[in-house]
């Protein structure tokens, strides 16, 4: 039985000022106690003071096995028992096969696949106590077609939708929602406006808007569970 009088606490793993603030804030607005994990403790300082006492900053490297158990045991302690995990955090380094680097391409890989493992491992078993939960793993475009240049990227992307395949294969028997969410597009940021400068008729995906899909994911009936969804906006060119 899930007690619902107390406050779901989930996990971000991946916070910055765009789509990951935007997950932390509907979260928050939705009733739930939010541990927030980045590299940099800087946002997420700001964030936790923005937000209240439901939410904890906690400095984490996810490809580091030992930051991310730290950071599990910490939110335990002072906010309970994980019940979401969003796997949000992914690196995108290099250009191209010649002028990417083994470690480049390797440290694309330790941020959004290992991370995402590390972190899934630690929340199952929160999350299997009362066989409930969900994990969110966020795709792009590139987890279903490579991207031009994106080597190290576009692998690491195509690795996440896999486990978050396995792992759905695996948990969804014993009550535990696992989904994968592609971000087809470009997300609406002020650091896309500074770097890109899109016209006004360009097509942009909403922070706000894919956080209340991610949270539509959160809430589903069992018996009608959703594996993946693709997330575009209207005028955004298909297949291209």
């Amino acid at each position: 039985m899930i007690d619902r009088s107390r406050k779901r606490v989930a996990i971000v793993a991946g916070v910055g000022p765009g789509l990951g603030a935007a997950l932390v804030r509907k979260l928050a607005k939705e009733g739930c106690s939010i541990g927030m994990f980045a590299r940099s403790p800087e946002f997420i300082g700001e964030l936790a003071a923005e937000l209240g006492a439901d939410a904890l900053a906690v400095p984490t490297d996810v490809s580091d096995i030992k930051q991310v158990a730290a950071g599990f045991r910490k939110v335990r302690r002072q906010l309970g028992l994980v019940e979401i995990l969003i796997a949000h955090a992914s690196g995108s380094v290099g250009e191209g096969l010649m002028k990417t680097t083994p470690d480049q391409f390797e440290q694309s890989w330790r941020v959004a696949v290992l991370g995402s493992f590390l972190c899934a491992r630690e929340a199952i078993a929160d999350m299997l106590e009362n066989e409930n939960g969900a994990i969110i793993f966020t795709g792009a475009t590139s987890s279903v077609r490579g991207r031009g240049g994106a080597v190290a990227f576009s692998s690491a992307k195509f690795a996440v939708r896999g486990l978050a395949q396995s792992l759905a294969v695996e948990l969804w028997p014993k009550g535990i929602h696992v989904a994968h969410v592609i971000i087809d597009g470009v997300i609406d940021t002020p650091s896309v406006h500074r770097t890109y400068k899109p016209s006004a008729r360009e097509p942009l995906l909403k922070p706000d808007a894919i956080a209340d899909a991610y949270w539509h994911l959160i809430q589903q009936e069992r018996s009608a569970w959703t594996l993946e969804i693709d997330l575009r906006p209207h005028k955004e060119a298909f297949f291209e």
